[in-house]
């Protein structure tokens, strides 16, 4: 999948040949796959939603519309500003290739994320 100057993939899914820096997004080390296996330039943890939000979205996953509206509140937030600003400085020199463990990556933090860098990377 790949999302303006983003690549999306999966951590359990081989390297690509053109991932560039490849960047874990999730808040917890994927299970079942060691660091080596999983080639991660980058662990950005604190660009994940909160705990009490990923909490919140797992109990009901019918909640998605206002998981989205809570993580881009999350995202614009002080907290979550190194993160993302990380994440805009190394797209705007190389290939970034974003990585999580969820299955579902339609239904997940990722689309929201992309959506975020982009807004920003605006002029």
């Amino acid at each position: 999948m790949v999302s303006g100057p983003f690549h999306v993939r999966r951590v359990y899914d081989p390297v690509g040949p053109d991932d560039g820096c490849r960047v874990l997004v999730d808040r917890l080390w994927p299970r079942g796959v060691s660091k080596e296996r999983a080639a991660v330039d980058e662990w950005l943890k604190g660009i994940a939603p909160s705990t009490e939000l990923r909490h919140w979205y797992h109990e009901d996953r019918s909640r998605y519309d206002e998981f989205a509206r809570r993580y881009t509140g999350e995202l614009a937030d002080s907290a979550h500003a190194p993160a993302v600003d990380r994440m805009l400085d190394l797209s705007a020199t190389q290939a970034v290739t974003v990585l999580t463990s969820v299955k579902d990556i339609e239904n997940s933090h990722v689309p929201v994320l992309l959506a975020h860098l982009a807004r920003r990377s605006e002029p």
